[in-house]
């Protein structure tokens, strides 16, 4: 595993550009787009704790999304650059707790956030499990490292009517 010292904070996790599909009727980028782009951000984060394909394969075991939030702050429009940034909320042997921040790539501001409880699944019952344990203690690690970045400001948000 990569030493504490070499574990980015926050991990870059997926860059790209609006495409022509993912606009909507009103020339945006489309709130189910907004869920992919995290989405790929997800399997890079994942990708990163040693959550991959082969990893999956090889055990019979999935990650299963069991609670999401997504917070919609400023438009992103057609061909726009846009930057994920992902950082480690909590981890358990079983749970990731994650969270990304979507901003134009090049002006900065900052677009959406995704706050997301991913579960360890054994696809032989369909039920939650441990992960290895080189995985767990390397997710350990950079949970660790993590919680030294400034408080996400939208992470741990509640849905809800706003009341003068």
């Amino acid at each position: 595993m990569i030493s504490k010292l070499k574990i980015p904070a926050p991990i870059d996790s997926y860059s790209g550009t609006v495409l022509p599909e993912w606009i909507d009727d009103n020339n945006h980028m489309n709130v189910a787009y907004y869920v992919l782009a995290f989405d790929y951000a997800t399997d890079a984060l994942f990708n990163f704790l040693g959550l991959s394909r082969a990893y999956k394969d090889a055990n019979n075991v999935s990650t299963f999304a069991v609670d999401m939030n997504v917070s919609y702050i400023q438009e992103l429009r057609l061909g726009e650059p846009l930057k994920i940034q992902t950082r480690m909320i909590d981890c358990s042997d079983k749970a990731l707790h994650y969270f990304h921040e979507m901003s134009h790539e090049t002006k900065g501001f900052l677009s959406a956030t995704n706050e997301v409880l991913s579960m360890h699944m054994d696809m032989n019952i369909r039920r939650i499990a441990p992960m290895a344990g080189e995985i767990i203690e390397w997710s350990r690690q950079v949970c660790n490292v993590h919680k030294s970045l400034p408080a996400a400001k939208q992470a741990g948000r509640m849905l809800g009517i706003r009341r003068k």
